[in-house]
């Protein structure tokens, strides 16, 4: 009874939202507002002998008719080519151009060039098992009939806040002209855009009716980020088999620095058999172990379905401590998990802070596996370790558990813990320990 309760709910509300998309489409802000008024004074004038409202009702219609039959000739052909950046940041603007080229034989005029982004309404499976982060406070009917867990899947899943759109001036036949459109992303991630809708206003400006062109594009959007201060690395240099250009694997090979004579107690692994054979006299290849600072940030995706502020604000963290770690003269480990357990490499001619950045800007919450499988890749990597940085998403027994396992390798530790039921920014715990709050980054992260 419950879950059909629910899924009628869900139809009702995608069927609403279709209809108020289509109406923003079709009527322009101002004929939005005539709109309203027009249907508002329509209810009020059903009797006409006790109010005057038919009057303005009357009028409204009548000039919502005479724009509708003004914007019944859609654009010419216009053709329209999207250059879009590499990069977007969460929070940040982000300005791309489009070029239109007029193919018609009638200028173009009364234009407007909106992009068609993805579409934030939950299918029924997310509607049916996602949780509202506070909704053990909503009323029953509420909670049965789902509008605010509706409202709360389309805001986290729009990726702006704003229409992208822009107005495009006259465009004659066979004329260009070059477009600005002005994006500022809400969410991480890849942003995959089909196409942009070119739309023509009637003369009173109050309908509109366009076409859709099909433009494939991808934008990757990083994490937000927050200032921190430059951090020296803690913890001594240790030895990293293999050297620089094999610091990110783990193995008994060194780097190779030349070729030397034979000495007893060299193993015959090393021999350079060409060397021998062309001097007579067994040549050995020479390698040198090389001793540098590695640090380890451990990114914590384990959690449930309502925490999502608390897992995004834990990647924003970590962007943001990707380049005061990453000094020239060290490594930085990123370790999370995944589908499986990852450890990436930067610095010293691997992975540069941009690389990892990108990586984190697709890092998705993990609320199925075992937190184990982290703490085990964490302990694996710990004897090529200077030091770890801990961004958690809780404070329980295993991740504790974790910490003092890697403190009990002798392993400086910084523990970063993201907890949205602190009623202040910050609380420092102990010397090492930091809880932030998601909604006061930069105060948290400004008093490390």
């Amino acid at each position: 009874m419950k879950r059909g309760i629910q899924r009628w709910s869900w139809l009702n509300l995608r069927r609403m939202s279709g209809v108020q998309e289509r109406l923003q489409r079709r009527f322009t802000p101002a004929g939005q507002v005539l709109l309203a008024a027009t249907f508002s004074a329509g209810l009020f004038s059903l009797d006409t002998r006790q109010t005057l409202s038919f009057q303005a009702f009357g009028l409204g219609a009548a000039l919502l008719l005479i724009a509708l039959v003004g914007a019944l000739r859609r654009p010419g052909p216009i053709q329209i080519t999207r250059t879009l950046p590499r990069h977007a940041t969460v929070g940040e603007p982000c300005t791309y151009r489009i070029e239109l080229t007029n193919h018609g034989q009638r200028t173009g005029s009364g234009l407007t060039v909106t992009e068609q982004l993805p579409d934030p309404r939950p299918d029924l499976d997310r509607f049916l098992s996602a949780r509202v982060p506070d909704e053990a406070g909503v009323n029953p009917v509420d909670r049965l009939f789902g509008y605010p867990r509706w409202r709360w899947l389309v805001r986290s899943g729009r990726w702006t806040n704003a229409p992208v759109t822009a107005d495009a001036p006259d465009l004659a036949p066979g004329a260009s002209y070059r477009l600005s459109l002005n994006l500022t992303p809400t969410r991480r991630g890849v942003l995959r855009l089909e196409g942009l809708r070119i739309a023509r206003k009637d003369p009173l400006g109050l309908c509109r009716a366009g076409t859709s062109v099909q433009q494939s594009g991808r934008l990757l959007v990083l994490p937000q980020r927050y200032p921190v201060e430059s951090l020296r690395p803690p913890g001594r240099r240790r030895l990293q088999p293999g050297g620089v250009s094999l610091a990110s694997s783990v193995g008994d090979s060194q780097e190779y620095i030349g070729l030397r004579d034979y000495r007893p107690g060299d193993s015959p692994r090393h021999i350079h058999w060409p060397a021998w054979a062309r001097t007579g006299q067994p040549v050995v290849k020479e390698y040198q172990d090389e001793y540098f600072s590695r640090q380890a940030l451990v990114l914590d995706t384990f959690s449930t379905p309502g925490c999502e502020r608390a897992v995004e604000a834990a990647v924003s963290v970590a962007a943001s401590f990707l380049e005061p770690l990453q000094t020239p003269d060290s490594l930085l480990d990123l370790m999370f998990v995944g589908d499986r357990a990852y450890t990436l490499t930067g610095g010293r001619g691997l992975l540069s802070a941009q690389a990892l950045l990108e990586i984190l800007a697709c890092v998705e919450m993990n609320d199925k596996g075992e937190f184990a499988v982290l703490s085990r890749a964490v302990l694996t990597h710990a004897p090529h370790l200077s030091a770890c940085v801990f961004v958690l998403l809780d404070w329980d027994a295993p991740r504790q558990k974790l910490v003092n396992e890697t403190r009990a390798l002798g392993l400086p530790v910084r523990i970063l813990v993201l907890d949205e039921t602190l009623p202040s920014p910050a609380l420092d715990e102990s010397a090492h320990l930091r809880r932030l709050h998601p909604a006061h980054l930069p105060e948290g992260l400004a008093a490390l």
